[in-house]
Formats: C-alpha cells, sequence, structure tokens
C-alpha cells in the first residue's frame, strides 16, 4: 500500500514543527529582545540533505528583516543541534533560510484589489447620480 505522503514531505513536516518550536522557545532565550517570527513553509531536498526554511518576521521593515535572517544563519549550528536532538534521523538536513514575502505580498494585493473596488463604487455612485439628474 502506498503513503499517503512522501518521506520528504514527512520530514519537511517534523522540520517546520521543530524548528518553529526551537525559534519560539530555545533560539527566543539565547537570543533575546525578538520581532515575532513564524515559520511559514519547509522544502527539503529530496536526499534530505538541505532545508529552505521560509519565514515571516512581523512588526520590522526591510533592514531588520535581512538582519534577523542574518542573525539566524549565524545561529544556524545551535538550532540544527538542537534539531537533531528532536529528530530521529541519521543525519539532519542542513538549515537555510529565506525570507518569505508570500504573506505581506498577499495583503499588498488585497490593499490593490479593495482600493480599486472603492474607487469603481465611487465612479458607478457618480455615475448613477448624474442620470438620475
Amino acid at each position: 500500500m502506498a503513503r499517503e505522503f512522501s518521506r520528504t514531505d514527512r520530514v519537511a513536516q517534523q522540520v517546520h514543527k521543530e524548528v518553529a518550536s526551537i525559534l519560539q522557545n530555545e533560539y527566543k532565550h539565547r537570543v533575546g529582545n525578538l520581532p515575532l517570527i513564524t515559520v511559514s513553509d519547509v522544502d527539503v531536498s529530496r536526499d534530505l540533505a538541505h532545508a529552505k526554511i521560509f519565514i515571516t518576521i512581523y512588526n520590522t521593515d526591510d533592514v531588520d528583516e535581512k538582519a534577523q535572517i542574518k542573525q539566524l544563519e549565524e545561529y544556524n549550528g545551535f538550532i540544527r543541534s538542537l534539531l537533531a536532538k528532536r529528530l530521529r534521523m541519521r543525519s539532519v538536513p542542513h538549515l537555510h533560510f529565506f525570507q518569505d514575502t508570500s504573506i505581506t505580498e498577499g495583503m499588498r494585493i488585497s490593499n490593490l484589489v479593495s482600493q480599486t473596488v472603492a474607487k469603481d463604487e465611487e465612479k458607478r455612485q457618480g455615475n448613477g447620480e448624474d442620470e438620475q439628474d
């Protein structure tokens, strides 16, 4: 019987769960003053050697976000060592952190759509008033 998910998907899901927990608990206490950081997605290579971790950082600007990504890369060994203790795998994937902009892009596009709909509604209201006069 075929499994529902491939091994890479199961490993990615477990890495996602454990890295999110590590960032929330151990990393936060070691580094100190941090903005809200969430793990939005994890992509594991087919050979399970590398994991791309996409994170979203809230309430910061671009400069701070890049500094946080750089800081995560500096603490890569610490995070990976904690991950190795939690995963039951022979070798733990190398972690690569990337900024996930999909949430902020989605909010930006949603705002643009809302603004466009509001402008169209204003034009329609303006045209409706002219037709009545």
